[in-house]
């Protein structure tokens, strides 16, 4: 019952060469004619800029709203953002809103949508994060990281000659994103034996086997090949369809996060430039699976005494 739900918000997802040019024919199908565009300076020049051309092409009025950087010059998704983009949502106008960009532009948008009642597609830029499908929105709000509940797209079209063509470190951060899977799927699973947390057998399988596809393809996601990068953004979207699944994000973030969300907090309070979250997660999954070693080396201990 629950996958029904899911299908009913997450409709079309396509990943494929050129699946940049199916946006548009998608949208005129659904009489959506005002869309609003959401990018920055970086993902309007990856994608932004030719997907207007197309929208255009089409017959669809495509406004855009590029999201300004903070003073150290990194796009955060803050107070001032989400107001910058709620301000250009024109309640009688706007059909839609497009998400062109990696995961801070998504949660921006994501979280304008539900509050503004409108839908959002996906047009991913890098496959750096596993929030493209996700229906919360980790935000900063006067200087603390809260997730707030939001709503997950009706579509996305990933472009694999786009994303081949992401930076190395985003996709460097996408990988570490799902290397995080690791501790979040054994945090969920010790939570659940020793205090009850609730659990779901499929959303955890599916999480898994995302996991376990993208280590298998490790290399060719170093290499930024097409196959690599497929792996890793069908990966990414299998870890946000099981957040999706479950209702929370057990199945994709646990003490890792928090720790990630700790440091990126840390920086921004010391006015420092931001680190890229799948980069955080990463390391922050090695220093969680230290602390489990550690105690059990510690356990064992105490058994052997």
């Amino acid at each position: 019952m629950r996958q029904d739900r899911i299908l009913e918000q997450l409709k079309v997802i396509e990943l494929e060469r050129g699946a940049i040019r199916k946006v548009a024919p998608y949208l005129r199908e659904l009489g959506y004619a005002h869309v609003l565009l959401v990018a920055d300076e970086t993902t309007y020049a990856a994608a932004g800029e030719q997907l207007t051309g197309l929208l255009e092409a089409e017959g669809v009025d495509a406004r855009g709203c590029l999201i300004r950087p903070d003073a150290q010059g990194d796009v955060v998704a803050d107070e001032i953002a989400l107001v910058q983009l709620l301000l250009e949502v024109r309640p009688e106008e706007t059909d839609v809103l497009l998400a062109v960009g990696s995961g801070t532009i998504h949660d921006i948008v994501r979280f304008a949508a539900h509050k503004t009642g409108k839908p959002f597609v996906s047009v991913p830029t890098a496959p750096s994060v596993d929030g493209f499908t996700s229906a919360g929105a980790p935000l900063i709000v006067c200087g603390v990281k809260k997730t707030v509940p939001a709503v997950p797209p009706v579509a996305i079209f990933a472009d694999l000659d786009v994303l081949v063509a992401a930076p190395q470190r985003l996709v460097a951060a996408g990988f570490g994103d799902m290397l995080g899977k690791y501790t979040s799927l054994f945090d969920w699973k010790f939570s659940h034996l020793t205090a009850g947390e609730p659990y779901d057998e499929q959303a955890a399988a599916i999480t898994e086997r995302a996991l376990l596809s993208c280590v298998s393809h490790a290399d060719a996601i170093g290499a930024r090949t097409e196959d690599g990068i497929r792996a890793l953004m069908t990966a990414l979207i299998e870890s946000g369809i099981a957040m999706l699944l479950f209702g929370q994000s057990h199945p994709a973030s646990g003490a890792e996060h928090h720790l990630s969300h700790y440091w990126e907090m840390e920086y921004l309070r010391q006015g420092r430039r931001a680190l890229l979250h799948g980069a955080k997660v990463g390391v922050a999954c090695a220093e969680i699976a230290r602390v489990y070693h550690a105690l059990l080396r510690s356990l064992n201990e105490a058994e052997q005494a």
